[in-house]
């Protein structure tokens, strides 16, 4: 099968290396062509435009940055829809807002297109694993036409209803998340005083009932950025978390709901961007907290 992928940033290139082993060939395209210069050293072949990606494939996978880039991808002159035709499917794994999801998926079936939305749960190493977790809304034959290539990608495929579905599932399942850095953060402030080694520290936590599944995976890079060793990639920078943040206090409120913790930590975050840690990576936040951040 031959599939396209817009947008290479890290979590595009695991996938697109994923498909890959598993024998497809893949298209890509980013508005940044140096980042795709790995892949295409990996056998992948590169599209000029979104439209010239459409071109070549009939399934097209999206991982875009915000709102404003899968607008452009989709829309713009040379815009994945304008190669497009009735035999596309696209699907969107990007992390927006429900509203959003539905106003592209409209546009997109008035074409002709089909249009699903799948955002993923997981990171680069079960991206290229196939251990994603999908959160899919769309029409259920689109679904099916997708299913074999998503369960490629997912050890589990959800269908939570139409679109915007995706959307508000993945926003509910990274809210806790992102609270758990500012409580993180707030525990190690208790701890610090006692000195001890930060890797010691973070085994401790996580071993514990509070400890969730992301300090398991993560644990080892936050401890090193709490000794102060930053060298690692950036996996998920602040910037990204405070954009995950404003949506889901958007559509808390859409639905008539408060999210106080959100607001408190959202509220932190913004502190954090202000100091200069935008394109840092997540394991930062203790340690700017620790810094001096959270003295009272």
């Amino acid at each position: 099968m031959q599939i396209g992928i817009a947008g290479t940033g890290k979590m595009g290139t695991a996938i697109a290396r994923r498909l890959l082993a598993s024998g497809h060939q893949v298209s890509v395209w980013n508005r940044t062509a140096e980042r795709a210069q790995p892949l295409l050293k990996e056998g992948v072949s590169w599209a000029a435009t979104p439209a010239a990606l459409a071109g070549d494939v009939l399934t097209v996978i999206t991982m875009l940055t915000d709102e404003a880039a899968l607008e452009d991808v989709y829309f713009a002159a040379q815009g994945l829809l304008a190669g497009a035709t009735a035999g596309h499917l696209f699907i969107d794994m990007s992390t927006v807002r429900p509203a959003k999801q539905q106003a592209v998926g409209a546009r997109v079936r008035a074409s002709g297109a089909s249009y699903l939305e799948c955002p993923v749960g997981g990171s680069v190493g079960p991206a290229q694993q196939g251990k994603l977790l999908g959160f899919v809304g769309g029409a259920t034959q689109d679904l099916e036409r997708a299913r074999g290539l998503l369960e490629l990608l997912c050890r589990r495929v959800e269908h939570v209803g139409e679109l915007g579905a995706g959307a508000t599932v993945k926003l509910a399942i990274n809210l806790p998340l992102m609270v758990y850095w500012q409580t993180l953060s707030e525990a190690l402030s208790l701890l610090q005083p006692l000195g001890l080694d930060p890797a010691r520290v973070i085994d401790i936590l996580s071993d514990t009932s509070g400890g969730p599944n992301m300090l398991k995976t993560r644990g080892p890079m936050i401890a090193q950025a709490l000794a102060g060793d930053a060298s690692g990639p950036v996996s998920v920078n602040v910037a990204t978390m405070r954009k995950d943040l404003h949506s889901m206090l958007d559509q808390a409120a859409l639905q008539n709901f408060r999210l106080p913790l959100a607001q408190l930590t959202l509220q932190n975050f913004e502190q954090a961007g202000a100091a200069g840690l935008d394109a840092a990576d997540c394991t930062q936040l203790p340690v700017w907290w620790l810094g001096g951040a959270g003295k009272a």
